[in-house]
């Protein structure tokens, strides 16, 4: 008798096991989807990089919310975190357990390493299941270079994803001193506009790079994909992995870059200074600076330096690894819906009216859109108080250019990016595990010389073969071996 007491309590234990295993994957079940009995929205938690206090992000928010509570029964919070606190609050947010459904995501940031953690959900059946959108508008060649161990981890956003470098400049300075900028078909040709500025604009610093974008960095850009840490880049000439330290493209810009220094044109603490190049020149402290460049890059640059700019382009159109995976939108793991999330993303990539809210605010209070077909200060406006980054998220060629640029700007931005010279490399993502040793230690080198020698501060003809030297006794050699050899193992398996 006992042991039927023995065997049935058994039994009724289970079996009230059974039930709150149930009730628990019914609970779990409700949370995912976020909604109630009343079939209330689900709230999407998008964290984004934010680079300007957005007193009417709210308002923006509630306008973008009532369009996508209609068509997708959702709703978005949107959670803006400063760039300079993005690396630290990202990782808190990834690793943690509080709500988060969409996080911008990028190479820059370690974007291969958190979708390898898992950090990531992968998103290949969800684009097929609720993000057909998506793929009828990104190039696929974009979203093949997003892929982790053959998963799609990340959506690229839709923007310039080609490059060209050149040198961009205050046009009150030039036109002031008839600059004739059609003589400046080289970086080397720079040197007659430096010497003009220097002489006759004594206040104005001719080139105020910093640590942000070193000089010879852009002078020698185009050469080279740096592949996220300069730790072996694949040569667009050779078609190979190399040792950017020692090419001869690199040693010209540095040596231009220590002639430039020292001739007083360069800033002085330009291998140190964490300022924004066009914050020194809003400040009128500068002339201009070296950068990668895009259509529309001059009005981008007014509407952050306060003057008039103008460009001179010094190299052909480049696309690199990081046009698929510099700026991106990821589901982070903790979702508790990733179908819905993916359903705003697709959203974002397909609704007009969406991106337009999100990119530029409110139509009649945060812009107006003008006869000729682009948008600019509502009448009366000298200053928007609503400037978002979109060039992270979404599809920018569902906005409306601003005032400056052609009605047909977009129009334009694709022939630039169809321009494109591509890297060798577009698509490969590197594993780094059996060089974390090597990498830390050459990371320690790089940190300790690039910078210097990139602004000109240093002397090269002494300080590149001391850098050389001790990236060699770091492991450097390893890891572009290791490089290169995955590197043929991913062509073989395209």
């Amino acid at each position: 008798m006992k042991s039927f007491k023995s065997k049935f309590l058994l039994v009724l234990m289970s079996f009230v096991f059974i039930l709150a295993g149930c009730t628990s994957k019914e609970s779990s079940t409700d949370e995912k989807d976020g909604t109630n009995s009343e079939d209330q929205p689900y709230e999407v938690a998008m964290a984004y990089i934010n680079f300007t206090k957005i007193d009417d992000l709210p308002l923006v928010q509630e306008e973008i919310n009532k369009i996508a509570k209609e068509k997708i029964n959702a709703t978005v919070k949107l959670i803006p975190i400063s760039g300079a606190a993005w690396q630290q609050q990202s990782n808190l947010m990834l690793t943690g357990n509080e709500k988060l459904d969409l996080i911008v995501s990028s190479s820059f940031f370690g974007y291969n390493t958190q979708a390898a953690k898992g950090q990531y959900i992968a998103l290949d059946d969800l684009l097929q299941s609720h993000g057909k959108g998506i793929l009828e508008v990104v190039p696929e060649h974009l979203l093949e270079g997003n892929k982790v161990n053959g998963e799609i981890y990340g959506i690229p956003s839709m923007r310039d994803w080609g490059s060209y470098y050149g040198f961009i400049m205050r046009k009150d300075i030039v036109d002031k001193h008839q600059i004739d900028l059609s003589q400046v078909q080289t970086f080397e040709d720079l040197d007659n506009v430096f010497k003009i500025v220097k002489e006759k604009e004594p206040a104005l610093t001719p080139v105020v790079n910093t640590s942000i974008i070193s000089v010879a960095n852009v002078v020698s850009g185009g050469k080279f994909d740096i592949l996220g840490d300069s730790l072996g880049v694949m040569s667009f000439k050779d078609k190979k992995m190399v040792n950017m330290f020692e090419e001869p493209e690199y040693v010209d810009a540095v040596n231009l870059a220590r002639k430039w220094f020292q001739d007083g044109y360069i800033l002085k603490d330009s291998a140190t200074s964490q300022e924004a190049a066009a914050n020194i020149v809003k400040a009128n402290k500068g002339f201009g600076y070296f950068s990668h460049m895009k259509p529309g890059f001059d009005v981008q640059e007014k509407g952050i330096t306060g003057y008039e700019m103008v460009s001179v382009k010094l190299s052909d159109v480049y696309s690199y690894t990081d046009a698929a995976t510099g700026f991106n939108l990821s589901i982070a793991r903790n979702s508790q819906n990733p179908e819905k999330a993916m359903e705003f993303i697709n959203l974002l990539y397909t609704d007009k009216d969406v991106m337009n809210l999100l990119a530029n605010g409110i139509e009649g209070k945060h812009y107006e859109v003008k006869a000729e077909g682009v948008i600019g200060l509502p009448e009366g406006g000298t200053e928007s108080n609503y400037v978002f980054g979109q060039w992270q998220i979404g599809n920018n060629f569902l906005t409306y250019p601003w005032v400056g640029n052609p009605a047909n700007y977009w129009e334009v931005m694709k022939n630039h990016n169809d321009s494109s010279i591509f890297s060798p490399a577009f698509g490969f993502t590197f594993n780094p595990d059996s060089v974390k040793t090597e990498i830390a230690a050459t990371t320690n080198v790089i940190n300790q010389y690039k910078l210097g020698i990139e602004s000109g501060t240093l002397d090269p003809d002494k300080s590149l073969p001391e850098f050389n030297k001790k990236l060699k006794e770091a492991g450097l050699e390893k890891i572009i071996k290791e490089k290169q050899k995955q590197y043929e193992e991913w062509k073989e398996k395209k």
